[in-house]
């Protein structure tokens, strides 16, 4: 396969690496097996304990002197690798769509969302600001500013094995953290395809080695990270559990987390809803990604006057589905990521029909010609009740369930009524019901749209959820602010020392 060679991807890699050096690994390896056919890509060796303490020590000598190059010059470096994405776009866009499973044109939009956040964080390195604030003492001036904070570790999931480490990475580096990445061990090619990429532009700007460090591992690495002082702040991506016993390890030793887990996104569909629209978003939300992305669309909650008419419109659209090899441009809907995500999804297909569910387009496992590699599943939907165990959990799959209601005060209550809380949406042509929808009594999501889908955002706006889904914010707004520490100034140009609440000592 070219795109292999270009991106310099051998039939073995070593997984740990400090910029340009790479190091050896502790004998074993992660094989990584592509979903679409089921053949083995290549092996990455694991970290070692001690390969990591040595990661660990290059990085903080490197992050003394990378806090000390000027924001824009950093802006600098991050842009050269916004150039060099540019250049390998199409080779690495076909490995994440290879390695992962998405679609072809998934996997390049996914190359495309990190040369944006490159673009964005070039323009970020000369905004960093902070305030100045009037001192209620004379002559005195306050003022706050921004310094980074370290080491920043970065823990990715396999769904967007290469776009939210870039999302992290590049205003962590504007900011002036270096950063330990530890990449999904379930697409790991992904991971040492960029860290050989950004070596490439490092290197060749005399970059602190250390400051883009790559680790390879299953859970056990993650817990080394989660109990490290070393590293000030993990930012992780992941499932609800693996967040709730990272975010307690990290709390517990005073470090700072941004956690990005679970979604179980909805889209209201009012009666004033643009059918054409409403169902077209329903569908990418529902089967993008194969239902693996964590802003897929879960549930859909319809008005009764319109449910009938929504339902006939997804069942048609469903039957013209093509699943198959997501290379192939002709295909919508290409494989889960390995047979443990087709067991889930087997699992939820009967746990709905256990409480009730009744499906009207139905699921199940493909075999045969194409489908070699067991990961290929038709998308499905249920009508269900929102009370439904199966129906308040994320299920990382193409299963959609379909929810009543009368009011849309009903509506918000229902799609409220689930752990999690990332992204949601209304399709509704009515002014009130759209402002009602984004106002405090409406959606409690971190994001939520009026007339498109929940599935995707742009790196603009801060992206993040509440409730279980963790409440961390990461790429476009503010977002940079979770990647530095905030310290408050004060300078007395005076001659005399004003002392607080009025004490004075007579010297």
């Amino acid at each position: 396969m070219d795109f292999l060679k270009e991106l310099s991807i051998r039939t073995d890699n070593r997984g740990t690496s400090t910029g340009s050096e790479w190091m050896n690994g502790n004998g074993k390896t992660l094989e990584s097996f592509s979903p679409v056919d089921g053949k083995r890509i290549a092996s990455v060796s694991i970290t070692s304990r001690v390969a990591y303490d040595a990661v660990l020590d290059r990085a903080l000598k490197a992050f003394q002197v990378w806090r000390t190059w000027p924001a824009p010059k950093r802006g600098e470096i991050v842009r050269q690798v916004g150039e060099a994405l540019r250049v390998k776009k199409q080779a690495l866009g076909r490995l994440v769509s290879y390695e992962m499973g998405k679609s072809l044109q998934e996997g390049l939009g996914e190359v495309q969302e990190m040369i944006d956040i490159c673009d964005y964080a070039v323009g970020l390195s000369r905004q960093l600001h902070g305030f100045t604030m009037h001192s209620e003492r004379p002559q005195h001036r306050m003022y706050e500013q921004w310094h980074p904070l370290g080491v920043v570790g970065i823990i990715s999931a396999f769904n967007f094995p290469v776009a939210v480490w870039s999302w992290n990475s590049m205003l962590a580096w504007v900011c002036g953290n270096v950063c330990l990445w530890k990449g999904s061990e379930k697409t790991p090619l992904c991971a040492v395809a960029c860290q050989q990429i950004v070596a490439g532009i490092f290197k060749k700007n005399s970059v602190p080695e250390g400051v883009s460090c790559l680790i390879t591992g299953d859970r056990e690495i993650g817990e080394w990270m989660g109990a490290d002082q070393r590293i000030v702040l993990i930012s992780a991506t992941g499932s609800t559990r693996m967040g709730k016993a990272l975010g307690a390890q990290v709390a517990a030793r005073m470090g700072k987390s941004l956690l990005e887990l679970g979604g179980n996104n909805a889209i209201i569909i009012s009666e004033y809803a643009d059918l054409n629209i409403a169902v077209l978003g329903a569908l990418f939300g529902a089967v993008g990604t194969a239902g693996q992305r964590c802003t897929s669309t879960r549930r859909l909650i319809i008005h009764e006057k319109v449910y009938d008419q929504v339902k006939s419109k997804l069942v048609a659209a469903y039957r013209q589905l093509r699943i198959g090899d997501p290379l192939e441009e002709k295909n919508h809907v290409g494989p889960l990521i390995d047979k443990a995500a087709t067991e889930l999804y087997a699992n939820a297909i009967e746990a709905c029909k256990k409480e009730g569910g009744k499906f009207i387009v139905e699921g199940g496992i493909l075999s045969g010609n194409g489908y070699e590699s067991g990961c290929y599943v038709r998308p499905c939907i249920a009508e269900a009740d929102p009370g439904f165990k199966i129906v308040q959990q994320e299920t990382f799959a193409p299963i959609l369930y379909l929810l009543k209601y009368r009011t849309l005060e009903e509506a918000i209550e229902i799609h409220n009524h689930v752990p999690q809380g990332l992204s949601s949406a209304i399709m509704t042509l009515n002014l009130r019901e759209a402002e009602q929808f984004l106002s405090a009594t409406g959606s409690d999501c971190g994001i939520a749209n009026v007339n498109i889908g929940t599935s995707g955002a742009e790196i603009g706006g801060a992206f993040g959820g509440e409730k279980e889904t963790g409440g961390g914010r990461e790429s476009g707004s503010d977002a940079w602010k979770s990647y530095m520490r905030r310290q408050t100034n004060t300078i007395n140009f005076s001659t005399q020392l004003p002392l607080a609440q009025g004490i004075r000592f007579d010297l």
